[in-house]
């Protein structure tokens, strides 16, 4: 590792901020880029993410920079944690401004609507690099900044990159293991955001616990079978980035997805819930994007579908858990 470790953080959300304090709690200064340079401002006044972590002091060694390529120089880690429908576009100036040699870390859990490109990829397009690691798993922000036991993975097609990251976020609070499956990581991390809607559905119409375990169970194996048709590892879906990410997601009461899904079940139409989120919920775009994988890989995803008919559909969810439980009889 780097002896004087200093870190760009493209990405001022709450996850981006969270992983920004773990750093800083082991004397690594962390630069943090955001669109917004007024918002930037307010939190370095205020020493404080009013927005997204309300009430948590941010530490002296977080700073502040309008200017992406002025926030890029001197880093030795790149840590980008920008929603994917807002990737591409806060990255169209940023090609080439990734110092040689510098490694990318993605905290972005979702699938590009338009192109199905992954995080990873996306990251690659724009920054002319190849050096790129993702951070995935069961972490929400609001206990991460708490410093409360967290585990996540970091994979990347270069060792090397994986095993500094994993060295420089380790924490006796934090802990990250390292995998070789990119591929699979990415798509667990994205691909559970589709069920946590679903999770949120089946608890906001009160279904019960025997349908909330059977829901992450067949969700799992969906997450599964699409991961593995887009050349990811089954294997990688058993680990965090797969089970245990799920898991957080469809039950805890952070999980924007599942409030998303709750909202539905309760009545609420999707507007009306997205207007009144200041965060983005990954999962109501990427199943847009897991649908379409789905048709193109010939994979069939029944959960997701279901969940696609209520988001854009207009569908009764009621109706759509019906169609679920009365499919077609099959060997598990």
């Amino acid at each position: 590792m780097n002896e004087n470790p200093r870190v760009a953080m493209v990405g001022d959300g709450g996850w981006g901020t969270a992983v920004a304090t773990v750093l800083c709690s082991k004397g690594i200064p962390v630069t943090m880029w955001g669109h917004d340079p007024a918002y930037l401002d307010s939190m370095r006044e205020q020493r404080e993410n009013r927005l997204f972590l309300p009430g948590v002091p941010l530490p002296a060694l977080l700073r502040f920079e309008a200017d992406m390529e002025r926030a890029l120089r001197d880093a030795t880690l790149v840590v980008t944690a920008i929603p994917t429908k807002f990737l591409r576009l806060s990255l169209a100036k940023a090609h080439r401004l990734v110092p040689d040699g510098v490694g990318v870390v993605s905290l972005t859990k979702g699938i590009e609507q338009e192109t199905l490109l992954r995080p990873s990829e996306i990251l690659t397009e724009c920054f002319g690099t190849r050096r790129v690691a993702v951070l995935s798993g069961p972490s929400h922000a609001e206990e991460v900044v708490h410093r409360k036991p967290t585990t996540v993975v970091i994979s990347s097609e270069d060792r090397g990159l994986a095993q500094q990251a994993q060295e420089i976020l380790r924490t006796p609070f934090f802990r990250p293991y390292t995998a070789g499956d990119i591929v699979g990581v990415e798509y667990g991390g994205a691909l559970k955001n589709v069920i946590a809607l679903a999770a949120g559905i089946c608890t906001g119409l009160e279904l019960g616990d025997n349908a909330l375990a059977a829901l992450l169970t067949r969700g799992l194996a969906e997450m599964t079978r699409l991961g593995v048709a887009m050349g990811a590892k089954e294997k990688t879906f058993a680990g965090l980035s797969g089970i245990g990410d799920l898991v957080t997601t469809c039950v805890s009461p952070h999980g924007r997805n599942r409030a998303v899904g709750l909202a539905l079940g309760q009545g609420k139409r999707l507007a009306e819930i997205l207007d009144s989120m200041e965060q983005v919920a990954e999962g109501v775009t990427t199943t847009v994007a897991a649908r379409a994988l789905g048709i193109k890989a010939g994979v069939e995803l029944p959960i997701a579908e279901q969940v696609y008919q209520v988001l854009y559909e207009d569908r009764d969810p009621l109706p759509a858990v019906s169609t679920l439980m009365t499919r077609m009889p099959k060997p598990e």
